[in-house]
């Protein structure tokens, strides 16, 4: 059983008081490992650790029930595939706003390390700092690519026109690959939402996630909606989670989600001008992309061009 939970850290003043936001969907594989790690943190107090599940077809909750011996686990039946902000919302939703000081949310097929939690808690201690965000590995030990940079037309274009040679450069692609940016710690734009901890006073000003994303880009939003108050999101890579992913980018439906998600938060930032240049960008890099045959960007261009490709549900 994790001290953190009810040894002598619990109920202890000086240690961060977290609460653990899990959304599962057919998890039942992964949630094991992803639950078995939280038994072992150290250096916090976890007050509630929340598995809110978006109508899963396997035995995620089951598995989130048996593990309420080791954690104090609050099931939540989000009722239907709502999607992941959604079901971020419905885990907030179930806890006391006093009983934590943060929220860490978490994919479960992520593990964390015994000090990430801690780690992450005395870095958001800063000022101006209301998000942070652990470095992440995949399952091999290798570098996860997880950091982001801003949204603009500079880099939809880039990663139109280059592809994955626009990552060499900071001003041509939103993701960040170079190596050196993972070493030290420092303020970023955006981090995946797979593995955040947001403090309570974020969470409370910033407000509920954005739910019509179902997928992707709702973490993009929170992040750069977090900015707008104040909130910096900053990058900590002494606190490491594993955390296994999926290929996504590969998936036709997923890719048509990504891509246009990413079109319309443009949009909510934006005005026509600027909006109209991104989307352009967007449908040239996609376009191109269905013409060399892949069927994944091929999907991406049809959502672009016509509103009934589009997804408005994860039923679909």
């Amino acid at each position: 059983m994790s001290d953190a939970a009810t040894g002598p850290a619990a109920g202890d003043p000086t240690t961060t008081r977290i609460a653990v936001v899990i959304v599962t969907y057919n998890s039942s594989a992964v949630l094991p490992a992803c639950l078995d790690a939280l038994t072992a943190v150290t250096g916090v107090t976890l007050s509630a650790v929340v598995v809110a599940d978006n109508a899963s077809r396997d035995e995620s909750l089951a598995v989130a029930r048996a593990a309420a011996f080791a954690l104090p686990v609050v099931p939540v039946a989000v009722g239907r595939n709502a999607g992941y902000a959604a079901a971020v919302n419905a885990g907030l939703a179930a806890l006391d706003p006093a009983s934590y000081d943060a929220v860490f949310i978490l994919n479960p097929d992520c593990s964390v390390s015994p000090d990430a939690l801690a780690v992450l808690a005395a870095a958001l201690r800063r000022p101006g700092r209301g998000i942070t965000a652990p470095l992440m590995l995949n399952a091999d030990g290798s570098l996860q690519p997880s950091l982001r940079r801003t949204p603009t037309v500079r880099r939809a274009l880039g990663e139109a026109l280059l592809g994955r040679r626009a990552e060499r450069y900071p001003a041509g692609s939103e993701l960040v690959t170079d190596p050196a940016e993972y070493r030290e710690p420092h303020a970023v734009s955006w981090a995946t939402g797979a593995a955040l901890l947001i403090s309570a006073d974020a969470a409370r000003e910033v407000g509920p996630w954005e739910e019509s994303f179902l997928l992707f880009s709702e973490e993009t939003e929170y992040c750069l909606r977090a900015a707008d108050h104040g909130y910096a999101t900053w990058f900590e890579p002494a606190a490491v989670v594993t955390h296994i992913g999926g290929p996504s980018g590969k998936d036709p439906f997923l890719s048509k989600l990504i891509v246009w998600n990413r079109v319309r938060l443009f949009r909510s930032r934006h005005g026509a001008l600027r909006s109209g240049a991104y989307y352009l960008a967007t449908l040239l890099g996609q376009s191109m992309r269905a013409l060399r045959g892949r069927p994944e960007a091929r999907a991406a261009t049809e959502a672009l061009l016509f509103p009934s490709r589009r997804v408005t549900s994860l039923a679909e």
